[in-house]
C-alpha cells in the first residue's frame, strides 16, 4: 500500500503511535527485495520459450532456473520460495519442454517414443482451475510443437463430466488432479490410464507446505502408490515441489516422496521482486459492554477485522481478510457489508466471503470477481492462502493467528504482489497464543518456520493405504524392504493377513475383499464418513456441503450456519443419510457446540523424571460427545443462552503428551487443595493454546482433558492428545520440546493483565465446561513449579 493510501486508512481508525494502551501493538516491515534474473536454459525448445514470452516471462528468476535446471537433470526439487515468486514456472518448465521435444538428460527415465506426461496435483479444485487456464493459454500460444503435437492439458476431478474423462485418460499429456481424485479414481483404474502412466516423466506437488500432519502422512503414502504403479508401466517420474518457506524443505520433501533427503534438492533462495510489506500487529479493542467481573470485553476478532476491511474498501484498497473459519469468513464479509451500507451503499457489493463448501460455479464466479476487481474485499477461509493468481493487492487481513508461520507469511505475501508496498494486519483473537505473539513479534518475525510434520509410518494412516496398493497391484516383499516404497510396513502387512483383510499368494500379498473398494477406506482429510449435503428446508435445493468431522459441532439442531451471507438455522441433522436440512433465518446471534470429554491410557511410550513431576508419551483412548451448545450475541460474543443436546459420542484413539504431579507438589507450589481442579483445567487450556507455537499445527488439531485424580495415573494430570486417529505427531512434538512448551505457556499468562483468567490466557473457545473451573494463579504456579523442577533435574543429571 502506497503512503498516501494507509494515510487515508490511518485517519479513518488507526492510533499515531504505538502504545500498550491502544490497539497498534507493533509494526514490522519487511524489506523489498529486488529481482535477481538469469539466462533460460538452452534446453528448452525455442516455441515454448516463445511462448513464454509472449506471455511477459521475458527473463527467468535465479530460482526458477535453478529449480528447471535440477528437475531437467533428474532431481527431486522442492522450490520454497516466496508468494508470487513464479514457483509454478520453475517447476513446471522441464516437463513441458520435455513434451514439446526437449531430449531427456542422461539416467532420467524416458518413454521410446520420445513422448512425455506431467501430473500436477493440488490441495484445492480452485488452485488446479487457476493452472489449467494459464496452461491452456500456453499450448496455445505453443502450437503443435514436440513429439505429442503440443501441450495438451486437462484437469481430471470430481467437476468432470465422464466423456471428457475418457478423452483426459486417451489424450491429455498434462493433468491437474488432486489427491482425492488420484486416491479414488485414478489409481484403482490404473489400466485406463496405461498410456499416461507408462509416458510419466515429472510429477509436480503444488502447495507441499499444506501436506502436514495427518492429511500430510496420507499424501506420503499416496505419492508412493502413484510412485509404486508407474514403475509398473515402466516409468519413474521425477517429483517437483512447490512450497512456501519451511524450516527444513528438502527433508519434509523427502519424507513426502519415499525418498532420502541427499536425494532431494532444494532451493530456497527467492529471485524474484517484490514490495515492501508493513505488518502491523493489531489487538481488538475494548467493547462498551462489560462481562461478569465488570471487565470490559473485547470486540470480537470477526467486528474489528471487519472494521479494517471496511476502512481498506471505502478507500479503495483491493484487500484479503483471511480467517480460519466458515463462519468467521461469513460474518466479516456479513459485518463488511453492513459497514458500507451505512458508508457508502454503492461499494456493498463489492465485498464477499470464499471459503470451501461453496457450489463449484460459485467458487468459480467469486475467483473471476476478484481477479478482475470487481470484489475490492473477500473474507476468505485458507482457501485462498493457496497459489491462485491474483495480483493488485493492497492490503491483507490476518485474522487470529493461522496456526503456523509459513501460512501468516503465505498469507501476507499477497499484499504488494504486483511490486507496490503493502500492508497486513495481524489481528489477534481471544487466544492465548495470540496474547503471547502481540507481547513477543520476535517470535513470529526472527524464529525460522516450522518443518512439516508427517508420519508415514501411522498405521492408521497406513493400513487403507496398504490395501489399496494391494488392490491396485500385489504386494511383493520388495515392497516393504529397506528401500521399498512400504519399508518398516512388514509387520502391518502381516497384520492385517491375520485379519484377513490381505491374502497371501505366490506373487504377493492381494486384497482380501473382492467385493469392496479398498480406496474408500482411506480418509484422505479425515472426515470419517462425508461429506453431508446442506438441504434448504424450504425449496429443496442444495446450500452446500460439509465434511463428517464438522457436522457434529457446527449443524447440530439449531445451529446456525451461514452461506454467502445467507443465515440458516439448522432443522433437523440425519447421521443416517449424510444430510442437514436449514432454513433461513436472522437471528442476532451465533452458536458454538460444547462437547465433554473423558480420557484412557492405553499405552505409556515414554517417560521423563522432572522431579516429582513426570512427563508422559504414549496411545490414549478419548470419548468424546456434543452435549449441548451456546447462543453467543454479534459483535460481543455474549452468553445468551445454554441448551443441552442428545448426540451419539464418538472415539479416538491417538496419541499423546501428559504431565502428572503429586497433590502435595502442588499445594507447595501455593495451588491450594480447592484450585487444584482449576489450576490444571487453566493449565491445559494455556498448554494448548501455545502448542502450535512448537508445531505445525493449529490449537483445533489438538484436544486436552484434564483431572484433579485420574484412573490410570492416580494422580492430578493434564492431557494433551492429537486430534486425529492414531496421531498426527504433534503431542511427539510436544514431548520432545516440553522444556520450552511449558516456559512459553508460563510467560503467556504471567503477561495477561486480567485477574482471574480471559479468553487471552486460560479461557478457551472450544471447552466443553465452559471454562469452569479456572484458576489463572494456580496454573502460573503450577507451571513455574513443573519449569523449575526440569531444570533441577537436568542441573542433577548434568
Amino acid at each position: 500500500m502506497s503512503e498516501d493510501a494507509f494515510t487515508l486508512l490511518r485517519q479513518a481508525r488507526l492510533p499515531a503511535q504505538i502504545s500498550e494502551d491502544g490497539p497498534l501493538r507493533a509494526v514490522r516491515t519487511l524489506p523489498a527485495r529486488s529481482a535477481r534474473t538469469a539466462a533460460w536454459p538452452d534446453w528448452v525448445p525455442a516455441e515454448l520459450r516463445a511462448a513464454f514470452r509472449q506471455r511477459g516471462a521475458g527473463e527467468l528468476y535465479t530460482h526458477q532456473v535453478q529449480a528447471a535446471q535440477a528437475l531437467h537433470a533428474g532431481r527431486h526439487t522442492i522450490l520454497a520460495t516466496g508468494t508470487a515468486s513464479g514457483k509454478s514456472l520453475g517447476t513446471q518448465l522441464a516437463g513441458l519442454a520435455a513434451i514439446c521435444g526437449a531430449p531427456a538428460s542422461p539416467g532420467v527415465t524416458a518413454h521410446p517414443t520420445g513422448e512425455a506426461t506431467m501430473l500436477y496435483l493440488s490441495p484445492t479444485k480452485a488452485l488446479a482451475a487457476d493452472q489449467l487456464d494459464a496452461l491452456e493459454e500456453l499450448a496455445a500460444t505453443v502450437g503443435t510443437v514436440g513429439p505429442a503435437g503440443g501441450i495438451r492439458p486437462a484437469s481430471y476431478d470430481g467437476d468432470t463430466d465422464p466423456q471428457t474423462r475418457q478423452w483426459v485418460r486417451q489424450h491429455a499429456n498434462v493433468v491437474l488432479t488432486n489427491p482425492d481424485m488420484l486416491n479414488a479414481g485414478i489409481l484403482p483404474n490404473h489400466r485406463g490410464w496405461a498410456r499416461f502412466f507408462s509416458r510419466l516423466r515429472y510429477v509436480m506437488v503444488d502447495e507441499a507446505h499444506t501436506a502436514r500432519g495427518i492429511f500430510g502422512s496420507h499424501i506420503a503414502l499416496l505419492l508412493r502408490r502413484l510412485r509404486r504403479m508407474a514403475r509398473s508401466y515402466g516409468a519413474d517420474p521425477i517429483f517437483a515441489g512447490a512450497s512456501a518457506t519451511s524450516g527444513d524443505p528438502a527433508v519434509s520433501f523427502a519424507r513426502l516422496i519415499g525418498e532420502t533427503p541427499p536425494d532431494v534438492v532444494a532451493i530456497t533462495e527467492d529471485g524474484s521482486p517484490h514490495g515492501a510489506v508493513d505488518v502491523y500487529l493489531w489487538e481488538s479493542a475494548d467493547s462498551e459492554q462489560t462481562g461478569d467481573n465488570d471487565a470490559p470485553l473485547k470486540r470480537s476478532l470477526t467486528v474489528e477485522a471487519a472494521d479494517i476491511l471496511t476502512d481498506l474498501v471505502v478507500s479503495g484498497r483491493r484487500s484479503l481478510a483471511f480467517i480460519k473459519s466458515r463462519r468467521g469468513a461469513e460474518t466479516i464479509a456479513r459485518i463488511a457489508a453492513e459497514n458500507l451500507m451505512e458508508v457508502d451503499p454503492s461499494l456493498t457489493g463489492r465485498v464477499s466471503a470464499y471459503r470451501s463448501g461453496y457450489l463449484k460455479e460459485e467458487r468459480r464466479e467469486l475467483e473471476d470477481a476478484l481477479r478482475s476487481g470487481e470484489l475490492l474485499g473477500v473474507a476468505s477461509t485458507p482457501a485462498l492462502e493457496l497459489g491462485i493468481d491474483i495480483s493488485g493487492l493492497d492490503a491483507v487481513v490476518i485474522a487470529g493467528w493461522p496456526g503456523t508461520r509459513a501460512s501468516f507469511f503465505q498469507q501476507l505475501g499477497r499484499a504488494g504482489r504486483s511490486g507496490q508496498r503493502g500492508a497486513a494486519f495481524f489481528v489477534a483473537g481471544d487466544d492465548p497464543l495470540d496474547s503471547y505473539l502481540l507481547a513477543h513479534p520476535e517470535t513470529i518475525f526472527d524464529a525460522g518456520v516450522e518443518d512439516a510434520v508427517t508420519d508415514p509410518q501411522n498405521p492408521h494412516v497406513a493400513a487403507p493405504h496398504l490395501l489399496a496398493a494391494a488392490q491396485e497391484l500385489p504386494l511383493t516383499t520388495e515392497d516393504t524392504e529397506a528401500g521399498g516404497l512400504f519399508a518398516g510396513l512388514r509387520w502391518l502387512v502381516d497384520s492385517l493377513t491375520e485379519q484377513g483383510h490381505l491374502r497371501r499368494r505366490p506373487r504377493g500379498w492381494f486384497f482380501g475383499h473382492d467385493d469392496a473398494s479398498a480406496a474408500s477406506w482411506v480418509k484422505l482429510r479425515s472426515d470419517g464418513a462425508g461429506p453431508y449435503t446442506i438441504v434448504n428446508a424450504k425449496d429443496g435445493t442444495v446450500v452446500g456441503d460439509m465434511g463428517a468431522a464438522q457436522v457434529q459441532p457446527q449443524a447440530h439442531p439449531q445451529a446456525v450456519y451461514v452461506h454467502q451471507g445467507r443465515t440458516f438455522i439448522v432443522e433437523e441433522l440425519d447421521l443416517q443419510q449424510n444430510t442437514v436440512l436449514v432454513s433461513p433465518a436472522l437471528p442476532p446471534y451465533y452458536t458454538q457446540a460444547r462437547e465433554t470429554t473423558s480420557i484412557e491410557v492405553l499405552q505409556t511410550r515414554r517417560q521423563e523424571p522432572w522431579g516429582a513431576f513426570t512427563l508422559c508419551f504414549g496411545t490414549v483412548e478419548v470419548t468424546s460427545a456434543v452435549v449441548g451448545f451456546q447462543r453467543k450475541a454479534l459483535g460481543t460474543s455474549e452468553v445468551l443462552s445454554d441448551e443441552p443436546l442428545d448426540l451419539p459420542p464418538s472415539q479416538l484413539r491417538t496419541q499423546a503428551v501428559w504431565l502428572t504431579v503429586p497433590e502435595t507438589t502442588l499445594t507447595a507450589a501455593g495451588v491450594t487443595v480447592e484450585h487444584i481442579p482449576g489450576a490444571l483445567h487453566a493449565a491445559e487450556h494455556a498448554m494448548i493454546g501455545l502448542l502450535p507455537l512448537l508445531t505445525s499445527s493449529d490449537r483445533w488439531d489438538i484436544g486436552g482433558v484434564s483431572t484433579a485424580l485420574h484412573g490410570d495415573t492416580e494422580l492430578p494430570t493434564i492431557f494433551v492428545y492429537d486430534g486425529h486417529p492414531g496421531g498426527a505427531g504433534f503431542a511427539a512434538r510436544g514431548y520432545e520440546l516440553a522444556a520450552e512448551w511449558v516456559r512459553a505457556t508460563a510467560a503467556a499468562i504471567d503477561r495477561c493483565d486480567c485477574a482471574d483468567g480471559c479468553p487471552s490466557c486460560v479461557q478457551s473457545p472450544k471447552c466443553g465446561n465452559k471454562n469452569n473451573p479456572l484458576s489463572k494463579r494456580g496454573a502460573l504456579n503450577l507451571l513455574r513449579a513443573a519449569g523449575e523442577a526440569k531444570e533441577s533435574a537436568d542441573t542433577r543429571s548434568g
